[in-house]
């Protein structure tokens, strides 16, 4: 893997030359069958999730998607969650512990949607659920950042047992222009927050906060294979795991931290 600067990261993490989730959803599985709804009356498209084959083997899998066309993307706030998207990610969970699915999640977002309707919808109290109950299902959770893991809104969804992420991908709980908003009152020093946040794969592995970074080539398609053989191999050794250890190594995790 070539060295690169933080802020040379978030600029592949932000191109338009990124995998899509679409390309994963089709590409790494197969038979994927969409669900919709979080069942309080909204479908928040920046969430797809739904059922699918992987080796043989019935999964979930949950994705933020940041939509191809322009009214996809507006309709997707650009790849951030409303309330409602993540209450149908945890449906979605839910229901593969019901069924004992394994659960793998990928991740590109900014952040989960900062709009009015948001908040006075429940925002923060949409993810805090995510977290808290996430972290109490039996059933092996992976997830992999393949962009912009950007705040609660990528903690969502990155709260099971393993976290990876894509070589050219960050993990940090707000954007360089925001840190350097808050932090300096100048967004203009965004280059030198992104070296101060410690938000790239390498920082992020060498402190612990993942478990290791997936090589990330042009070819898309040697992208999806890279992802293939670590997901193959992880959920292998978490599936050798009793539901009381998977849960003891979860905790184990977090409280490392």
């Amino acid at each position: 893997m070539s060295e690169k600067t933080a802020v040379e990261i978030v600029k592949a993490a932000r191109s338009e030359e990124k995998i899509t989730s679409a390309e994963i959803l089709t590409q790494l599985f197969s038979d994927f069958i969409e669900l919709h709804g979080d069942r309080s009356g909204t479908d928040d498209p920046a969430i797809k999730g739904g059922i699918a084959d992987f080796h043989g083997q019935a999964v979930t899998v949950i994705t933020t998607d940041r939509g191809q066309s322009i009214e996809e993307r507006m309709a997707c706030h650009f790849g951030c969650p409303e309330p409602g998207g993540y209450r149908k990610s945890l449906r979605l969970i839910k229901q593969a512990q019901k069924f004992g699915r394994p659960v793998f999640c990928f991740v590109n977002t900014p952040g989960a949607y900062p709009g009015q309707s948001a908040e006075e919808n429940g925002q923060g109290s949409a993810i805090a659920q995510n977290l808290l109950e996430i972290s109490k299902l039996a059933i092996p959770i992976i997830t992999v950042v393949f962009g912009e893991g950007g705040s609660g809104g990528a903690l969502a969804l990155a709260c099971g047992d393993e976290v990876w992420m894509l070589e050219n991908s960050t993990y940090s709980i707000l954007s360089p222009e925001g840190f350097a908003s808050i932090l300096w009152k100048d967004s203009s020093r965004a280059a030198e927050a992104a070296e101060i946040m410690q938000l790239t794969p390498q920082a992020l592995k060498k402190q612990g906060v993942i478990e290791g970074i997936i090589a990330e080539p042009t070819d898309h398609q040697a992208v999806i294979a890279n992802l293939d053989a670590v997901l193959t191999r992880e959920l292998a050794a978490l599936q050798k795991l009793t539901p009381a250890e998977l849960l003891q190594h979860r905790q184990q995790r977090f409280r490392k931290f």
